[in-house]
C-alpha cells in the first residue's frame, strides 16, 4: 500500500459524498485509455467529497508488488494517480485451469480464474469502505472477497463489451481448438456483471446493448471525463497519438501502409507506446517508418498545441475512443474516419474543424491539403472543443457519477 494523502482543494464537508470512502478497483494498466478513466473516477469522487483508495489488480502472474515483474514499471508510470491511498495485488501463479483457458482463447475465463487467485492486499481490511467502483467484469472476484465480511454496494463500469475485444485478439494469435466462441466469452462476462448493484456504460451503443442483454440489471449511461489537452496556437506538426492496443495497431498499420504512401510529402509524428506494438505486428512496416516514432512523452499538451492537424485513422475498435475525445479537446483540425466517433451520439460531419475520410485515397487527400485552409476561430472556440466541454467535461461527469452512485450508498 502507498498512502499519497493528497487533500482535495476545496473543503469536503458540504459535498455530496463527504465522509464516505470509495474504493476504485481496476486493472494494473498504464499509458492507455483505461488508466485515464481510472484517474477521472478518482478525481470525480474526490470532487464529490469522498476519500478515495485505488486497488490495482495485475492481470497476469507476477512476483508480489511492489518489486517484482511488471510492478516497478506500473508504479513508476502511475505516480500521478490521484488516490488518497493505493493498494496493489495480483496472482503469483497461473494454475492449470487458467492455463487451459488461455490456450483455447478463453480470455474471459482466464481472467476470472486469475482474479480468483488474488489475495486482498494487506491493510485494505482496515479501510472503512462505503462504495466499490469496479472496472471491468474480471475484477469482480476480488470485489467479492472485499465484500465477504461487509455489505458493500458495487458500481461496475464496463468499458465496452469485453467479449468483442477477446475475439479480436484471438484472430491475431494462435489458439488451440476448440477456440472459445463469442457467445461463450459473453456468457462469462454477463454472469459476473449480474452481481453488481448497478452497471454504468461509457457510450450510448454499449448502454443499449447491455440493457438488452441484462434486462434485470440497473444500467446508466455515463460519458467519461477525459482530461483536456491544451488549445494552443497551432504549428507544423501532423500527429498521431495512440497507446498500444490491437485496434490502434491495426489503424496505424492502415495509415502507414495504405494512406501515407499517397501523400509522401507529408511528414507525420507518432506518439505513445504503440511503437513496440507495430513492430510486433508488422516488423518491416515498422522499420520502414521507425523515424516517425517519438515514443511516450510526459507533456502531450505541447505536442497538441503545436499541431497542424491530429490524425484519427480508426478502422477497428469498439466502445468510446478515448484518443478521439482527447483530440477533440485540443480544438485542432482533425482528419478522421467516421468510426473514430463511434458511440458519441452526434454527426461528426457537422463539425467544421473535422475532415472525414473513410478510405485511403480521401485520407491521403486530406493530408495533402493540410495548411491550405486557415482556421476561422480560435481552437478554444472550435466546434470540437465546445462539444468536448458539453459532453465530456469533468463537471458533467462528476454530476452523472453522483447520480449513479448516491442511491447505492447505505445510510
Amino acid at each position: 500500500m502507498i498512502d499519497t494523502a493528497v487533500s482535495s482543494p476545496v473543503a469536503a464537508a458540504s459535498r455530496p459524498l463527504a465522509g464516505r470512502t470509495v474504493a476504485v478497483v481496476h486493472a494494473a494498466w498504464h499509458s492507455c485509455g483505461s488508466y485515464q478513466l481510472n484517474v477521472s473516477q478518482l478525481l470525480a469522487y474526490r470532487a464529490l467529497g469522498a476519500r478515495t483508495i485505488s486497488i490495482a489488480v495485475m492481470d497476469a502472474p507476477s512476483p508480489p508488488p511492489p518489486d517484482g515483474g511488471r510492478w516497478p514499471a506500473y508504479i513508476a508510470a502511475t505516480s500521478d494517480l490521484p488516490a488518497d491511498a493505493r493498494y496493489f495485488c495480483g496472482p503469483t501463479r497461473m494454475g492449470l485451469p487458467a492455463w487451459w483457458r488461455v490456450v483455447h482463447g478463453d480470455e474471459a475465463g482466464y481472467l476470472i480464474e486469475m482474479t480468483k487467485r488474488v489475495e486482498l492486499p494487506s491493510g485494505v481490511e482496515r479501510e472503512r469502505i462505503d462504495l466499490v467502483h469496479a472496472n471491468h467484469f474480471f475484477t469482480l472476484p476480488l470485489v467479492a472477497r472485499l465484500k465477504a465480511a461487509r455489505d458493500l454496494p458495487v458500481l461496475l463500469e464496463t468499458q465496452d463489451i469485453q467479449a468483442r475485444q477477446f475475439v479480436l485478439r484471438n484472430e491475431t494469435r494462435f489458439c488451440a481448438p476448440p477456440v472459445a466462441r463469442y457467445e461463450d466469452l459473453l456468457a462469462v462476462e454477463l454472469d459476473w456483471m449480474r452481481r453488481a448493484d448497478r452497471c454504468i456504460h461509457l457510450n450510448a451503443e454499449e448502454n443499449a446493448d447491455f440493457a438488452r442483454l441484462l434486462p434485470q440489471s440497473s444500467h446508466r449511461l455515463v460519458y467519461p471525463a477525459i482530461a483536456p489537452v491544451a488549445c494552443g496556437p497551432g504549428g507544423e506538426r501532423v500527429i498521431f497519438v495512440a497507446s498500444n492496443n490491437l485496434p490502434n495497431r491495426q489503424s496505424l498499420r492502415w495509415l502507414l501502409a495504405e494512406a501515407l504512401p499517397l501523400a509522401p510529402q507529408v511528414a507525420i509524428e507518432i506518439y505513445g507506446n504503440i511503437d513496440s506494438g507495430l513492430a510486433g505486428l508488422d516488423r518491416p512496416l515498422y522499420e520502414a517508418h521507425r523515424h516517425l516514432f517519438k515514443g511516450r512523452v510526459e507533456d502531450l499538451n505541447a505536442v497538441y498545441a503545436q499541431s497542424a492537424a491530429v490524425l484519427l485513422p480508426t478502422i477497428e475498435g469498439h466502445g468510446l475512443s478515448i484518443k478521439t475525445v482527447e483530440a477533440m479537446s485540443s480544438g485542432a483540425p482533425l482528419i478522421a474516419t467516421r468510426h473514430a466517433f463511434r458511440g458519441m451520439g452526434f454527426d461528426p460531419a457537422s463539425l467544421r474543424n473535422v475532415t472525414l475520410a473513410d478510405d485511403a485515397a480521401s485520407f491521403a487527400a486530406a493530408l495533402r491539403a493540410i495548411g491550405t485552409r486557415s482556421e476561422t476561430t480560435s481552437r478554444g472556440e472550435s466546434d470540437t472543443r465546445r462539444l468536448y466541454d458539453e459532453k465530456f467535461s469533468f463537471d458533467a461527469y462528476a454530476r452523472a457519477l453522483e447520480e449513479a452512485a448516491a442511491p447505492l450508498l447505505r445510510a
